[in-house]
């Protein structure tokens, strides 16, 4: 049934929940609403996990779109004549009420069931001194704040409650503010803060999947949401505390993709591996793995080729993305053959090569390996077969441990420490690196944002991200802030550098779009978000009608009809 109006949206939500189980809504139509029944308590510890599945189900109703609404409406991804009519219209802004991918209700169904557990969780019941409920409720807290802040990124001012719409009267979206994003953000940093220090749960793992997999960790959620309200600051402490925890600290680590010879002949590819690696996937959406068990995940059919697609896949690296990989300067060290001491080299520019995806930044070869083609006997498939290695799992991953190192850059530059933020690109942050690269001044002004263990955070864990692609970015004389007249000035100079290298480090994922909204709104211009979406096609291939439609703030969203 197709959304009509905000009415039907939030009156559906008024439908009765299941029990204990699913927690998940009926299947009367919008017509049939029914008074909730009075005995709605959550007081056994069997409905801690029922109900939490419950939820997670509902996250998988929306994994999908949640990358792609992120990503075909940025600059890095085009898409091919084989995308369905319904992926064109998102990535040109046409989206309309019957796009499926257009579908408020299912963030509110979310909702809904976040809060019908909040408010109906025997928080005083306890077992061996500890509260049954408290683990599962932090985990949904965040699941409540992470799905409000999709609502309000991709549709601007939406319908706020946070009690359960239990009855059709309630359903009336006039009883309730409409809130933007820095609202939400603002109520939800207040919500989530006290559970910080909450473990995951700890039940056995589903789908083999540990609890701690599909938790979105709280300090990082908590740094988003300080960043989309504008308190930079507290962002980045929130940032710098994940990352620095006492126990479990995330260094950046060595994975890269380099060139292991003095002639540029052989690469060595230590970076495809980070989209499935434990320690770098923070946050997944666990999808099932058969239609038969539930919703399956079909992003591996928009961006590979695979049979279910006859090997047609849907969308592939946009030229904006490649003009950024190849402008990108690849400084190797090697030994010199004579004197055996360490030499640093350049890429010859005029250097001929296997794959254009060689030249410069190396990650874009790394995740979209070079197109090869298939014999095939038929005309209905394809012989032209494209492998994303972003999109190798069945799961949905929706956080990862660079772009809280991104975050966390774009947060310290904002507060004020662009030659901090900087570093973590160029050196990456650990104690001789600090000291060596930033100036006295910023680190006092810092203070313990700038704090790193120099016992976990050392020369071999501890890199500048813009080498994961680039070789050795710390040699790279030419990568530097660029000399400006103001503060300001070097604010924005860096800021143009972590956007680049969000493109670099996160394309496909699901994030770009965000990014530039975020950051086009640090700026107060939405014109910096217009004009990177409308350079997608290549800098020769200007969307000027595409440029003025989304110079208007209005037009970034999706309508909610």
């Amino acid at each position: 049934m197709k959304i009509k109006n905000i009415y039907t949206i939030m009156a559906a939500l008024a439908l009765p929940l299941m029990g204990v189980g699913g927690l998940t809504s009926c299947t009367e139509s919008d017509s049939e609403l029914v008074s909730f029944v009075e005995d709605n308590r959550l007081d056994t510890p069997n409905d801690t996990l029922y109900s939490l599945m419950g939820i997670v189900g509902k996250m998988q109703v929306i994994a999908d779109r949640t990358i792609l609404l992120g990503e075909l409406r940025g600059d890095l991804t085009s898409l091919t004549e084989r995308a369905t009519l319904d992926l064109q219209r998102i990535a040109n802004f046409e989206a309309d009420a019957s796009n499926p991918y257009n579908n408020a209700r299912d963030y509110y169904a979310l909702i809904q069931n976040c809060n019908y557990f909040l408010a109906n969780a025997d928080m005083e019941l306890t077992k061996r001194g500890y509260i049954v409920f408290e683990r599962e409720y932090a985990v949904i807290k965040t699941y409540r704040a992470w799905a409000y802040l999709q609502l309000a990124i991709n549709y601007g001012s939406v319908p706020f409650f946070t009690e359960p719409i239990l009855k059709e009267k309630d359903a009336d979206p006039s009883k309730y503010p409409h809130y933007d994003v820095k609202q939400i953000a603002n109520y939800f940093i207040d919500d989530i803060k006290p559970y910080v220090d909450t473990a995951y749960p700890n039940f056995s793992p589903i789908n083999g999947l540990a609890p701690r997999r599909f938790c979105i960790p709280v300090r990082v959620l908590l740094g988003d949401l300080c960043l989309w309200a504008e308190r930079y600051s507290e962002a980045a402490q929130y940032y710098h505390d994940f990352l620095t925890l006492q126990g479990s600290p995330r260094q950046v680590g060595p994975a890269s993709i380099v060139w292991t010879d003095r002639e540029f002949e052989r690469i060595s590819d230590g970076y495809s591996s980070e989209f499935t690696d434990i320690d770098e996937i923070l946050t997944i959406i666990p999808m099932e793995t058969r239609e038969y068990d539930g919703v399956v995940s079909r992003l591996k059919d928009v961006f590979n080729s695979t049979e279910k697609n006859n090997y047609y896949y849907q969308a592939t690296h946009s030229a904006a993305y490649d003009e950024l990989s190849r402008s990108q300067r690849y400084v190797g060290v090697f030994n010199d053959p004579v004197t055996m001491l360490p030499d640093t080299l350049l890429v010859p520019e005029d250097k001929v090569y296997t794959s254009e995806a060689l030249r410069g930044d190396l990650r874009q070869y790394s995740v979209y390996p070079p197109l090869r083609s298939a014999p095939s006997s038929s005309s209905a498939y394809s012989s032209l077969r494209q492998t994303c290695n972003k999109y190798s799992s069945d799961h949905v991953s929706i956080y990862r441990l660079q772009y809280v190192y991104l975050r966390f850059a774009e947060a310290l530059n904002r507060a004020g420490y662009p030659e901090a933020a900087f570093a973590i690109l160029k050196y990456g942050l650990w104690k001789d690196n600090i000291e060596k690269y930033i100036s006295e001044e910023e680190r006092e002004k810092a203070g313990d944002l700038l704090t790193f263990s120099d016992y976990y955070f050392t020369r071999e864990n501890t890199y500048g991200i813009h080498s994961r692609g680039s070789g050795r970015s710390e040699c790279d004389k030419l990568y530097v802030i660029p000399e400006c007249d103001t503060k300001e000035d070097t604010i924005q100079a860096v800021e143009d550098l972590i956007c680049d290298e969000m493109a670099l480090e996160t394309a496909a994922e699901g994030v770009r779009y965000y990014d530039l909204m975020r950051i086009a709104q640090h700026r107060n211009d939405p014109t910096f978000l217009a004009e990177k979406v409308a350079r997608r096609n290549g800098a020769n291939n200007f969307d000027e009608e595409l440029y003025n439609k989304l110079s208007k703030k209005e037009n970034w969203y999706l309508p909610l009809e």
